[in-house]
């Protein structure tokens, strides 16, 4: 098994990532790795468009396994069919500081008997765009946690 596997923390709730993560509506607003088209449900097959850095584009549409609000997201794809090249992608919110901020993880394991070759080609892209979704997304977050927080403008005269 081989396994990509990044992190960043970003000040917002669990909650609210969740909510930014899990609207795959709005990913083309934000989102520079990925587009989902779909709903985040278990046993949904939503079709997934990867679009790494100075990669090459892939479509597939993975089965999701696992769903826990505000926690977890995970998918199983395959590459035509099962062992040839699997990759378990997962999206995990750790609450850091009571809750206040979160931990974003986000990994992929790897399987299959052209899980080596393929992540020698493509490893890095993949790598590349997996940060450059969690930097989007914790602006995103960030920036929707910032504009709730931020005083209204008083109408009293």
């Amino acid at each position: 098994m081989k396994e990509i596997l990044t992190s960043i923390e970003i000040a917002a709730t669990p909650e609210r990532v969740w909510t930014v993560l899990t609207d795959f509506e709005a990913y083309d607003e934000w989102n520079p790795f990925a587009r989902i088209a779909g709903k985040p449900n278990v046993g949904a097959h939503p079709q997934v468009r990867l679009t790494p850095p100075d990669g090459r584009a892939m479509t597939f549409r993975p089965e999701v396994t696992v769903v826990e609000p505000d926690r977890e997201l995970r998918w199983l794809g395959h590459l035509y069919v099962p062992g040839l090249f699997d990759g378990e992608h997962r999206f995990v919110l750790e609450p850091l500081d009571g809750g206040a901020r979160t931990r974003f993880v986000h990994a992929e394991t790897f399987g299959g008997v052209l899980a080596g070759p393929l992540l020698r080609m493509v490893g890095d892209d993949t790598q590349a765009g997996f940060e450059a979704m969690n930097g989007a997304l914790k602006r995103r977050a960030e920036e929707r946690t910032e504009k709730e927080q931020a005083p209204r403008p008083s109408t009293a005269e």
